[in-house]
């Protein structure tokens, strides 16, 4: 049997019966607390992703807070979160070299700390390349540390 790959764009079109919320198990309760949390469809992640407007800047944690907030859960996801919003990039930059206009600026989405992600298309290169083009500083990484955007939290959008 041969197996057909899909395209990034139907892996984000695959809701996989999501969203789901559910109660934290005692497992779960030593990273997460207390309570429920929302895992969300790989759309509303791209969908939150799609709606930051040029010149702003969201992380993977207030994605997952609006999530939550939506879903009245304790917390968004992690895991899946930025697993869909991975999916996202990519989808988008597919979409992109199809010639599409209207795609997900994926670039403008940072992990928690304002760090630029080098899992996106092109990795952290074609990241910085893209939000320079946009005005925004990059911070170069020291050691471990990954590039930011110098004073991500100015630019952030409203939780």
């Amino acid at each position: 049997m041969v197996k057909i790959k899909r395209s990034w764009q139907e892996k984000l079109a695959d809701d996989k019966n999501l969203p789901i919320v559910k109660v934290i198990d005692d497992k779960m309760s030593k990273r997460w607390g207390t309570g429920t949390v929302v895992i969300p469809a790989p759309r509303e992640v791209d969908k939150i992703m799609k709606n930051v407007p040029r010149g702003k800047l969201i992380t993977i944690n207030i994605i997952r807070e609006k999530l939550a907030r939506k879903h009245n859960a304790t917390i968004g996801c992690p895991m899946t979160t930025g697993i869909f919003a991975w999916v996202a990039a990519n989808a988008s930059d597919e979409a992109a070299a199809e010639g599409k206009d209207d795609i997900t600026p994926y670039w403008r989405t940072l992990k928690s700390k304002g760090e630029l992600n080098p899992k996106y298309p092109g990795g952290i290169e074609m990241q910085s390349a893209l939000l320079e083009e946009e005005g925004f500083a990059i911070e170069p990484g020291k050691g471990k540390k990954l590039p930011k955007i110098k004073d991500f939290e100015t630019y952030l959008v409203e939780v």
